[in-house]
């Protein structure tokens, strides 16, 4: 049995520090499961700009053509492009990116063809334990190939296709890469464009010489603010290190909460064709009663990629999206893209003529506190007793689709265990500011006592 796959084996995707928990030696074991758990005949292999990625893509393609399989390498591509690519060439495939992780980190994740998550439950425990019990089956003899192939153009096309005819009026956007994929792929997709590109840390450099590739840290934010305000920008975008999510920042350098962003989105997309939109359990209230008021059907989900993407498809919903700022669309195969969500609001902000503060000013109507993660011991236990304490206040409702969600008339909460580590994750959301922050207190103080 090989050491420590049980650390790197997590819920959605495979994660940990390069040399110590994921060598060569485990990509390449991986690639051989990948193809005995699929009996793929191809694979396709991306990977990002992370200072290890190319020695574990390499080690994981031997894998696959030891195995049998030829692999499909599209070299260095963000994350969404990967799925892109998954969907278009309808082939499974492979991304090595640890996304917004330190330096020390990579990762794999995994999709069938047409871009079907592959998580712990429908894949990744079998793929660990092919490799424990070394039950290995090549596909065929002979040694497969490895096929280069470039899909850059192909993924421009399809990305730039969501503008549909919208020009973006010469624009002026800052764009904050922190010297991640989204170097390449935002030259890749806007240069062709009626667009100025403020570019920042644009040089991929997975040792992130700036600050981390984590705009969801708002410290990481602080350069793009700037910039957005000196150069007097329409906006800024922040994207991470594999550029599947992305962080807005207005007119006025201000962050802009994703679940407004989302609002704006599904405004769009609703205006144009009525179906269901999924949203995560954590997102605003403001989502689901924009999905309400726009014609939409109200879908709710766990958090976490797979679970929204298997319901939109079961649905075939149009839009999905969680309030960690990644966005789903059904014409992407379902899968996430940063790219694609900033280029649906650059052509709104562009089409409207209005500010992108003013676009989001419909929809600020609650006071939300940033996730806020607290050191627990007892998930379960610590989770019941925040259920019964708040039993006793009546709430409106007490969901328990991802952790519990409890609601009262002007203000609710979520509290979930993390995936990965001993932490309750708290998103809290009120009426009023000093609401939100009297209520911030009071459940932190009862999960931290």
């Amino acid at each position: 049995m090989m050491p420590m796959l049980s650390e790197i084996f997590k819920a959605y995707d495979v994660r940990g520090i390069y040399a110590k928990t994921l060598s060569e030696d485990v990509a390449f074991q991986i690639g051989k499961a990948f193809v005995t758990f699929l009996k793929a005949k191809q694979v396709i292999v991306g990977r990002d700009m992370r200072l290890s990625s190319p020695a574990l893509s390499k080690a994981f393609m031997r894998g696959v053509i030891e195995s049998g399989a030829d692999t499909i390498d599209i070299g260095e591509v963000s994350t969404d492009a990967l799925y892109f690519a998954s969907g278009f060439l309808k082939t499974a495939a492979v991304m090595f990116t640890a996304s917004h992780n330190p330096r020390e980190y990579n990762g794999i994740k995994f999709c069938k063809k047409g871009a079907l998550p592959i998580n712990y439950d429908n894949g990744l425990r079998t793929i660990k334990k092919i490799i424990e019990k070394n039950q290995y089956k090549k596909i065929a003899l002979k040694k497969g190939k490895i096929i280069e192939k470039n899909i850059d153009k192909e993924y421009r096309n399809h990305v730039q296709r969501f503008l549909k005819g919208t020009s973006l009026n010469k624009l002026k956007i800052a764009v904050d890469a922190g010297n991640g994929m989204a170097g390449k792929m935002i030259p890749l997709v806007y240069n062709s464009l009626d667009v100025d590109i403020v570019p920042l840390y644009f040089t991929l450099d997975g040792s992130f010489p700036n600050h981390p590739a984590d705009p969801s840290k708002y410290e990481n934010l602080v350069a793009l603010q700037k910039t957005v305000i000196a150069k007097k920008c329409g906006f800024g975008m922040a994207f991470d290190g594999d550029a599947d999510r992305v962080f807005f920042v207005d007119e006025k350098g201000k962050v802009c909460n994703s679940s407004l962003i989302a609002s704006l989105i599904i405004k769009k997309l609703l205006s144009e064709k009525k179906g269901p939109v999924i949203h995560n359990v954590v997102c605003s209230k403001i989502v689901p009663e924009t999905i309400s008021k726009f014609g939409g059907t109200i879908i709710k989900e766990r958090v976490g990629h797979s679970f929204i993407k298997e319901t939109m498809r079961k649905n075939k919903a149009l839009f999905g999206c969680e309030h960690s700022a990644h966005y789903y669309f059904k014409d992407n195969f379902n899968a996430d893209s940063g790219i694609i969500a900033s280029i649906i609001v650059a052509s709104l902000v562009s089409e409207s003529g209005k500010k992108l503060s003013e676009l989001l000013d419909e929809f600020r109507k609650y006071h939300t506190i940033e996730e806020t993660n607290s050191p627990v011991d007892d998930k379960e236990a610590k989770m019941q007793e925040i259920k019964n304490y708040y039993k006793k206040f009546n709430p409106k409702k007490i969901e328990e689709l991802d952790g519990i969600t409890i609601e009262f008339k002007d203000w609710w909460f979520n509290v979930r265990p993390s995936n990965t580590e001993p932490l309750l994750r708290l998103n809290l959301e009120a009426i009023s500011e000093t609401l939100m922050l009297k209520k911030k207190e009071e459940v932190l103080k009862l999960i931290n006592a």
